[in-house]
């Protein structure tokens, strides 16, 4: 059973990345377009999950039958055809850091149904806009903002078998943060006990992922180049969980 209370929040995000079929476009840290303006500034209802070892805030992303629709046509058209929901088994967890310094615009970003006009490269992977199922603030404060078992698009070749971490800040103007290195870690330990998780990435190591079977990408090229969250960082998660034994690369 659920205990609800009533808690400030304070969620944000990275500007999602550029794709283009065909070539491996080297991509820039996320970086977050626009001020915190959003619909995020009361108070809402934080679930203390039975099911969860951890503090969690559910922070529930905005959800639509347009975004169920666009995301469902992603998963189709990139991991299987004949896909009939957006539901997902959890084998594989990415973490990436959001290149902003704010919880909130994160938040807000991936309220967003369709990726911005503008972002010609990007949309031509799918209209659906990138998201994630976590979002760690700098004090190491953990946001779920969709359930772990729903597909979202996060990472290329992986979204049919990933949970998506994002943690606010980078590894140049705004370090990541102690606090979020034991939030990652606690958080991987809780999904590892609830789901048959077997490996644990960096977003950066992905695209040298492609030859395991977990990877699947319909669309040939069809690829990008990250360096979220960093080899410092994830080594020092990595140590934190070492004794889960998680595979890597």
């Amino acid at each position: 059973m659920r205990s609800y209370v009533l808690a400030e929040i304070l969620v944000g995000c990275s500007k999602p990345t550029p794709h283009r079929e065909d070539v491996v476009v080297p991509d820039p840290p996320l970086a977050i377009p626009a001020p915190d303006a959003g619909p995020l500034d009361g108070p809402v209802a934080v679930a203390a999950d039975a099911a969860s070892s951890v503090a969690i805030v559910d922070v529930p992303m905005k959800w639509t039958d347009e975004r169920e629709r666009l995301t469902l046509d992603y998963r189709r058209r990139h991991s299987d055809p004949d896909a009939k929901d957006l539901a997902i088994e959890p084998r594989v967890i990415v973490l990436h850091y959001t290149g902003g310094d704010s919880a909130k615009s994160t938040r807000n970003y991936f309220d967003n149904v369709k990726i911005e006009a503008a972002r010609k490269a990007l949309a031509k992977g799918g209209a659906v806009n990138v998201s994630a199922h976590f979002v760690v603030d700098r004090d190491g404060t953990i946001y779920r903002l969709q359930p772990e078992t729903r597909f979202a698009r996060h990472c290329i070749g992986l979204n049919h078998i990933a949970i998506g971490i994002e943690n606010v800040g980078d590894e140049g103007k705004v370090p990541l943060t102690d606090a979020q290195i034991a939030a990652d870690a606690a958080l991987v330990r809780d999904l590892a006990k609830r789901f048959p998780i077997t490996h644990l990435l960096g977003h950066h190591e992905v695209m040298k992922f492609h030859d395991n079977a977990y990877y699947v990408e319909r669309e040939r090229g069809y690829q990008n180049s990250k360096g979220d969250p960093g080899e410092r960082f994830m080594a020092r998660v990595r140590a934190e969980v070492a004794d889960l034994k998680l595979q890597g690369l």
